[in-house]
């Protein structure tokens, strides 16, 4: 029977890619020339991006829209920040953690006696 392959979501399209510029981008500036091609790059580019991020940071109707979206989302982290039990899990968790590293202590214990 042939095994069958799920199709790739998006995350995953999205870590590979991530891994491949990660691996791929130290190497490709090992290669000769490599600085003069991303400087030559980043001249002809860096205009433009320039003026993506002035949009952002100077247009008005940004700044009124976060204005007018702040309110009802401080309400919500507030609400959520009392409802959920967060202290009262971070403690288990503290708890299990210590639990778990105690055999290990042993083990070390052990180990550096011999």
């Amino acid at each position: 029977m042939v095994v069958r392959i799920p199709a790739a979501g998006m995350t995953e399209y999205i870590f590979f890619g991530a891994a491949g510029v990660g691996t791929l981008a130290p190497l490709a500036m090992g290669i000769p020339g490599a600085e003069e091609r991303v400087a030559r790059a980043t001249a002809r580019w860096a205009p433009r991006w320039e003026r993506n991020i002035n949009y952002f940071t100077n247009h008005v109707p940004v700044e009124r829209s976060i204005q007018r979206i702040k309110p009802p989302v401080e309400r919500a982290v507030h609400r959520v920040e009392h409802e959920l039990p967060l202290e009262k899990a971070a403690v288990a968790t503290s708890h299990v953690a210590e639990k778990s590293m105690k055999p290990l202590e042993m083990i070390k214990h052990n180990w550096t006696m011999e």
